[in-house]
C-alpha cells in the first residue's frame, strides 16, 4: 500500500526527474508506479515480487548498471535484508557519489507494551487473528527484524547518515489512513511513542 505522506516525503527529497531512482523492496510497485508517471526512470526491485512492473530480486543480486542511480528509496524494507552487509555493500557501489538513499523504517524497539496493546485491538477490531500478547510482540519483532542502530551502523560506511526523524508508524503496519490521526494524538499526550524513523543517507564519494 502507497501512503500518502511517504511518497510526499519521497518526492520532496528525490532530485528531479527524469533521474533514475532505484527502489528496493517494493511491494506491488504502487511508489513506483506513482513516480514513473511523473517521468522518473524507476528500476522497483523485491525478492517476492509477483507483478510485472517489479524485479522478482534481492538486493544482494542487484546487477551493477553502466550508469549508477541518481538516488534509491527504501520504503520499510531494510529491517528484512539479508545478507545485510554484502546487500548495503552492492546497494553502494549501484549509486552515484552524492546520490540519496531515503530510508523510511519501523523502530521495533520502540514497540513497547502500550504500543503492542493499541496495534492489536486495531488489528482485531478488523477481524485480525493474530494471537500475541502485548508483552510478546515487542519482543517477537525486534527477533525478527534489524533494528535502526544496525542499520546505520551498516550503512555509514559508505554513506554520511543525515538527521534521524521520528514519526507515527503503527497505522501503516496492516492497518490504514483512518487510524493515523488516533495515532497522532495519542502521541502528542504521550500515551503512545513514534515507532517510525526516517533519514536520508548520502553517499559517500568513492
Amino acid at each position: 500500500m502507497n501512503f500518502a505522506e511517504v511518497e510526499a516525503w519521497v518526492r520532496a527529497n528525490l532530485p528531479p526527474p527524469p533521474a533514475q531512482v532505484l527502489e528496493v523492496g517494493a511491494g506491488a510497485g504502487e511508489l513506483a508506479q506513482s513516480l514513473r508517471a511523473s517521468g522518473y526512470d524507476v528500476t522497483a526491485i523485491d525478492p517476492s515480487s509477483e507483478v510485472a512492473d517489479v524485479e522478482p530480486l534481492a538486493l544482494a543480486d542487484l546487477r551493477r548498471s553502466e550508469l549508477p542511480f541518481d538516488a534509491a528509496v527504501a520504503v520499510v524494507s531494510l529491517h528484512h535484508v539479508e545478507p545485510l552487509e554484502e546487500s548495503v555493500e552492492r546497494l553502494a557501489t549501484a549509486l552515484a557519489p552524492g546520490a540519496p538513499l531515503l530510508v523510511d523504517e519501523f523502530d521495533a524497539a520502540q514497540l513497547d507494551e502500550r504500543a503492542a496493546a493499541w496495534w492489536l485491538a486495531q488489528r482485531r477490531a478488523r477481524g485480525g487473528d493474530d494471537s500475541e500478547t502485548p508483552a510478546e510482540l515487542g519482543p517477537k519483532m525486534r527477533a525478527k527484524v534489524h533494528s535502526i542502530e544496525l542499520l546505520v551502523s551498516v550503512l555509514s560506511p559508505w554513506f554520511e547518515i543525515g538527521e534521524l526523524e521520528r514519526g507515527t508508524y503503527l497505522y501503516r503496519w496492516h492497518l490504514d489512513e483512518s487510524v493515523r490521526p488516533v495515532e497522532e494524538e495519542l502521541v502528542a499526550r504521550g500515551e503512545l511513542p513514534l515507532t517510525g524513523v526516517r533519514f536520508i543517507a548520502q553517499r559517500r564519494a568513492r
